[in-house]
Order: C-alpha cells, then structure tokens, then sequence
C-alpha cells in the first residue's frame, strides 16, 4: 500500500496553516462526517443497486454510473454502525479512490448530506488513541465545527484490498460495461 501511505503523507503535509479544503459534510445518525469534496464525483438519491452474490453486508451491490459500474458501500456497516433503514433522506455520494492499481469511483449510502464546509486545515487534528477496541482506519482526523465534532474520512481506506492489487468483490468495480471481458 506504498501509493496510499505517500497520500496519506502528502495530504497531512498539507495541513499548513492558512490552507483550506471544503468538505463536502453528512451525518451517519447522530455522527457528522466529511470527505474532501475534490473527491465527490456525483451525490444521488438512493435508488435500489444490483446485488452482488455472496459478497459482505455492506456491499449494497452495484450501479451504472454513465457505462462504468460503482460499486456501492453502505457506510454504516463499513464503520462497523448498526443497519438503518433507509428514507427519502438517504442517498448515495460517489467518490474518486487512490490507489497502487489506479484511480476508481466507489459509492457510498449515507443518511443524509448536510453542507459543504471551508476548513482550515491546521484545524483538522488527529484522531485520539482510543485504544485497541475501537477501529479508526477509516477516519483521517476531526475538526471542530461550531457545536459539533466531524470525523473526516479517508476515503482511500474505504474499499477493501483497494491498493494492493486485490479486489474481495466477485466484481472489479470501474470497468465500463462496454469495455470487452478478458
């Protein structure tokens, strides 16, 4: 994972003071969480996906997004949060992966979209040791914003094997539905 690592360090030597990223923000029950909106590629609301045999609970499945299939993560179970139903809130946030094997569009089922924020960077502070229980792969930092405390993810981390060449879906995401299978 030598790609992601040098993103990871890139993008925490970035966070110099007087720089700002906007953050496109959205909660997750009572939780707000932010992923850089340089990454959105698309926000939709949550239609029903085709299911993929056999593959883990928070796969939703897959969608056609303009001939390339995404691959859609319900991000509750992917954090490890209990299933919600979904409502007309509900909705899909697609967003561009880094990896050793290439860039790629995932999707992600939210509860709702909130804002998009400008944060300084300096602001985004690590993420506390909580000790050996709690899994916090997937969160890059936390920043304060007014009242509330949201946890920016790390959006490269959010699919699995993405950057050491394997894929644990019985579908590469990312292949045009056009493009002939080898």
């Amino acid at each position: 994972m030598p790609v992601q690592n040098e993103h990871r360090q890139a993008t925490a030597e970035s966070l110099t003071a007087g720089s700002r990223n906007e953050y496109l923000t959205f909660s997750l029950g009572d939780e707000d969480y932010g992923v850089d909106i340089l990454r959105v590629r698309e926000i939709r609301g949550w239609e029903a996906v085709t299911r993929i045999p056999n593959s883990p609970l928070y796969v939703k499945g897959v969608l056609n997004l303009r001939g390339t299939i995404v691959p859609v993560f319900d991000l509750r179970l992917r954090i490890g949060m209990p299933m919600r139903a979904y409502t007309k809130g509900t909705v899909v946030v697609v967003l561009r992966i880094v990896g050793s094997d290439g860039d790629r569009n995932i999707g992600i089922v939210v509860d709702d979209v909130s804002d998009v924020l400008s944060m300084d960077m300096a602001g985004i502070q690590r993420v506390p040791d909580f000790g050996s229980r709690l899994n916090t792969e997937f969160i890059f930092g936390m920043v304060s914003a007014g009242k509330k405390m949201i946890m920016i993810l790390d959006v490269d981390r959010l699919a699995p094997d993405h950057g050491n060449g394997g894929s644990s879906s019985c579908v590469r995401p990312g292949r045009n539905v056009n493009e002939e299978i080898s």
